[in-house]
């Protein structure tokens, strides 16, 4: 078990440096959140997976000259895979063998307090998550996945395979009940539930890293900002008004696991409805090459 800890410590190692080459990136005003949510898939890979392709160019290959190392784990003609090892404390690989025999014990412990408390914290979330789930028990339907409830204080998304959309009963005639739906049902269409779990497995997965739950913070914060960006492109440009009258009337709701209308900070989200500008096809295409460039020399290991 030591060596699987010794594998993820690296793992954590390699996301952090992408996670803080993305945290720069999204400061960018002019990158959408859109392709900000896209970006942070890159350090969450190097969260979940200690492997990448061989790369001249990457960011593993520069750090590779000063300090990181990389332990092949298939070389082919075309390409190569290899293990990121930032923390060098081996002479061997596969099964390991490290420098100092104190490491052994070291890790086997630190693997067993790490397992014990992501198990911990694990359970945690699923109990939340189930808390939060059982709000839809007394919530009335109003049609289709629309539901009323006289509990919840901001419209969210709840679920993830049988998403169902719950409002609060006072804000069934409202005037902006179309926009509160048009937003939710981008919620659903983009799977961010899914997406917010996925986020809140990797920070519990590497919970000792205080990095991966910084980086939990912006990635809710963009995916947020994502949807209201994927709400507006669908709405007239003299909608935006409207749009931004409408979440501040949403009160903010500290739901976890829950894609909420009034779930961010609604100061920057007031600011960036206001300047929000539609996609062409040229920036469309520009994101898209800037995205894969960034995955390329961020997912890369050293060849």
């Amino acid at each position: 078990m030591g060596e699987v800890f010794y594998w993820l410590f690296n793992m954590s190692i390699a996301a952090s440096l992408t996670g803080i080459v993305i945290a720069l990136v999204r400061r960018f005003r002019r990158i959408p959140r859109r392709v900000a949510v896209i970006l942070w898939i890159i350090p969450f890979l190097r969260f979940w997976f200690p492997f990448g392709i061989g790369s001249r160019y990457g960011l593993m290959t520069l750090l590779s000259r000063f300090t990181t190392r990389t332990v092949p784990v298939y070389e082919g003609t075309l390409v190569s895979f290899s293990f990121t090892n930032s923390l060098m404390a081996a002479n061997s690989y596969f099964p390991i063998t490290y420098k100092v025999d104190l490491l052994a014990g070291i890790f086997e412990i630190a693997a067993v307090v790490w397992a014990v408390l992501a198990g911990a914290i694990v359970i945690a979330m699923a109990a939340l998550c189930f808390a939060t789930l059982s709000e839809l028990k007394t919530a009335d339907r109003l049609r289709g996945r629309v539901y009323l409830s006289h509990k919840v204080v901001s419209p969210a998304v709840y679920g993830i395979f049988r998403p169902r959309i719950v409002i609060p009963a006072s804000a069934s005639d409202s005037a902006d009940f179309d926009l509160i739906l048009l937003h939710e049902e981008r919620h659903i269409r983009r799977l961010d539930n899914l997406w917010r779990i996925v986020a809140f497995l990797t920070a519990a997965l590497h919970w000792f890293n205080p990095l991966a739950w910084l980086f939990l913070k912006l990635f809710l914060s963009d995916l947020e900002l994502a949807c209201d960006e994927s709400t507006l492109s669908r709405l007239p440009a003299d909608e935006k008004k409207r749009y931004a009258h409408a979440l501040l009337n949403a009160q903010e709701n500290k739901t976890l696991f829950a894609s909420a209308f009034g779930g961010a900070k609604i100061r920057t989200r007031i600011e960036h409805i206001l300047s929000f500008r539609k996609m062409t096809a040229v920036s469309a295409v520009g994101s898209a090459i800037f995205a894969a460039v960034i995955a390329y020399v961020l997912l890369t290991n050293a060849a």
